[in-house]
């Protein structure tokens, strides 16, 4: 039977009949569609209407502390929740400060920070055991751009002197160094959670899972280098500007080793002694965390003994040490962002706000996951965003979730988000009676603790060798984001980072090739032949099997990679025959012959095949290319004699391929749904009428 015969026989037209040749359909449900004017009035009147019931729920979904505060076990869960704040509490006194320096901020604006977010977060957050407050990559991203502002209003650099700079803002007619680069931090601040709260009512919660693992892990590790580099001048001593621009790590580099020779001793070996301390001490309290109720605060010891040797050794007068100054107490007036910077800050304010959202929402979902409760994104982003929006009107700047400080919380017995008041009472009790206590502190040793809690960051280079055992792609991400983010700029990584990604997911779907299956015995298991051994294949049907979706960028590649695997081009066999008719007609009897022969050999080597069946249950979707694609695949292998047929289509590809006119009964197509890969078979053999035993691939 000719194979044109075969393919206008592709066809069911009565459900009633029975056969071989009639393949086992399943009934359609038919859906009604509604209209989209009616959908569309439908969503808004919901959005829209108002409720007793529905205000309550409005109210309770946006403050989570009137659904969980209700329900506190107080007996069984207080002392958990105090105990996780109160440590954690104590942990953020010395690194609130160390981070401001990161920051370019002055120490008492660290405090701030830490104090207005936990309190914020306790009523707005939806994760129980999150802390949030200043992370070391957002600090580095605030302090550039902070740094970048200042030298743009002609302030001096690492000075503190009284300077006037070019401040539009009525309320502080004339602001020094410090006073002008809390301005920006705040404004930033402000910007950034005006897009976080925004991205939360256009529901874009689902943003972060774009941010991959590997991406987020490599952004955080280039920009923990960068980092480091810009705390090694504090360790030495030297009074150095920040560098600006692209290659600012590497910039760095080179000034610190021209200026090697004005190292201060005194700052260089109190370093070296800190870090002597916090090191096998931080380690200590990782090994010994599950034996130990709570952290040992290595960190706030170091920050004490370091004060009273500062202040009794007069370490400021002598040596010329920078300390960390005077730090107030108690609370400034509020103060409005300074509306002027917004411009100027605007794009790095968007790189903030999603970088911080991303970073606290994983850490969310996994804490959330690990304990059994559900966090919501897009409330995440509200509270989120309101921890910067608020405390920006009282002199801080940009916070998000902090694994270090999270991981510390819960494995002190966290319950629920109250352990934040109690870490907002011991900054409280700070800022009102011992904040001015560390004004002799070296800012060498607030250079080293951000560097010692780096280090979780850095040891990811250990793990590069498993990283690409595991997953050769997720490396290369890893690897790009890290390296852009530290040597070319920091926001560009995570830019870069992105990009990479989802150029790495196209790829994938670039290099998919045509797999070509076998049967498992009787079984309805169909595999690639060239994978398992003993898989058989069936006289003159030949199953392909492409993994994955079908569309503009990989119908060309499936096209080649199915010719290939056939063995024949249909392209290239119409052109030989063309070119050997046109040779017949120009030449005699020879040429005629020629062409005789090889049709002859050509039936010879392709008529055992006579049907092609294409399992499309990895096809995904197709797109206009993909389905044109299969039209152009149909018709041309139709012209040679050989019949194409599509299996296990899911039914978005079904109606993809009806819409897209794949089935035409005008051009010879009728629309045929075989549910498994075995009834076509079934189906190719029965209208061929072709018999025989299967061969087997060894």
């Amino acid at each position: 039977m000719p194979a044109e015969e075969v393919c206008d026989r592709v066809s069911v037209e009565d459900d009633s009949k029975t056969g071989p040749d009639i393949p086992f359909l399943l009934e359609v449900r038919e859906k009604d569609k509604e209209p989209w004017k009616s959908v569309l009035k439908r969503k808004v009147v919901k959005k829209c209407s108002c409720s007793a019931t529905c205000a309550k729920s409005l109210l309770v979904d946006s403050l989570p502390i009137l659904k969980w505060l209700p329900r506190y076990h107080f007996k069984d869960w207080i002392i958990g929740d105090a105990m996780s704040g109160l440590i954690v509490g104590i942990l953020l006194v010395p690194q609130s400060i160390a981070y401001s320096l990161l920051a370019e901020q002055d120490p008492i604006y660290g405090i701030y920070t830490s104090f207005f977010a936990s309190i914020i977060y306790t009523l707005l957050g939806t994760s129980k055991h999150i802390s949030v407050g200043m992370f070391g990559v957002l600090c580095l991203l605030v302090g550039q751009v902070v740094d970048r502002e200042l030298t743009l209003a002609g302030y001096p650099s690492e000075t503190n002197q009284t300077a006037l700079g070019n401040i539009d803002n009525s309320t502080v007619p004339i602001c020094d160094r410090s006073c002008y680069a809390i301005m920006v931090g705040a404004t930033l601040t402000f910007t950034a959670g005006v897009y976080q709260v925004l991205m939360g009512l256009l529901q874009v919660g689902f943003v972060s899972v774009y941010l991959s693992d590997s991406l987020l892990s490599g952004f955080a590790t280039g920009a923990s280098l960068t980092i480091l580099t810009s705390q090694i001048k504090y360790f030495l001593g030297l009074h150095l500007p920040r560098v600006q621009g692209w290659g600012s790590l590497i910039k760095t580099w080179i000034s610190l080793l021209k200026n090697l020779g004005h190292t201060n001793i005194c700052d260089l070996i109190t370093s070296i002694l800190c870090f002597l301390v916090l090191v096998p001490t931080k380690e200590l309290n990782n090994r010994l965390k599950t034996k130990l109720k709570a952290p040992i605060p290595f960190e706030l010891f170091v920050v004490i003994a370091a004060t009273l040797a500062s202040h009794f050794g007069h370490f400021n007068e002598k040596y010329g040490s920078d300390v960390a100054g005077d730090i107030p107490t108690g609370f400034m007036p509020p103060q409005l962002p300074n509306w002027s910077l917004i411009p100027n800050i605007a794009v790095d304010a968007f790189s903030i706000a999603i970088v911080g959202f991303a970073i606290t929402v994983s850490l969310s979902e996994m804490f959330a996951k690990k304990h059994g409760y559900v966090v919501d994104p897009n409330q995440e982003m509200y509270a989120l965003g309101f921890c910067n929006i608020i405390p920006s009107f009282f002199r801080c700047f940009t916070t998000s979730a902090a694994l270090t400080k999270t991981l510390v919380k819960e494995s002190t017995g966290c319950q629920t988000q109250l352990s934040g008041l109690v870490t907002a009472l011991v900054l409280l009790l700070v800022l009102l009676v011992i904040a001015p206590l560390f004004y002799s502190l070296q800012k060498c040793v607030l250079a080293v603790i951000i560097v010692v809690n780096l280090r979780g960051a850095l040891w990811k280079f250990a793990d590069i060798p498993k990283m690409w055992h595991v997953n050769h792609i997720d490396t290369i991400i890893w690897l790009v984001t890290m390296a852009t983010s530290a040597l070319v700029n920091t926001e560009l990584g995570l830019l870069v980072g992105v990009l990479v990604s989802a150029f790495c997911v196209l790829g994938q779907t670039q290099c998919v090739q045509v797999l070509q299956l076998g049967q498992a015995g009787d079984r309805e298991i169909f595999e690639d032949i060239a994978s398992y051994k003993g898989l058989q294949t069936h006289p003159g049907v030949a199953v392909f099997r492409y993994e994955a979706p079908i569309y503009y960028a990989n119908q060309a590649l499936f096209k080649k990679s199915l010719y290939r695997n056939v063995g024949l081009d249909p392209l290239k066999e119409k052109a030989r025959r063309k070119k050997l008719m046109k040779q017949q007609q120009q030449g005699g009897e020879e040429n005629k012959q020629e062409m005789e022969v090889s049709t002859n050999v050509f039936l010879l080597q392709h008529t055992t095949v006579h049907t092609l069946v294409v399992d499309c249950s990895p096809v995904l979707f197709l797109d206009t290319a993909g389905v044109n694609a299969l039209k152009e695949v149909y018709k041309d292998y139709k012209e040679l004699g050989v019949c194409v047929l599509l299996a296990q289509c899911s039914t978005s590809v079904i109606d993809t391929l009806r819409r897209g006119g794949y089935y035409d009964p005008k051009t010879g197509t009728k629309e045929i749904q075989f549910h498994n890969v075995g009834d076509a078979i079934s189906f190719a053999q029965s209208l061929m009428s072709q018999n025989g035993d299967c061969d087997t691939v060894v």
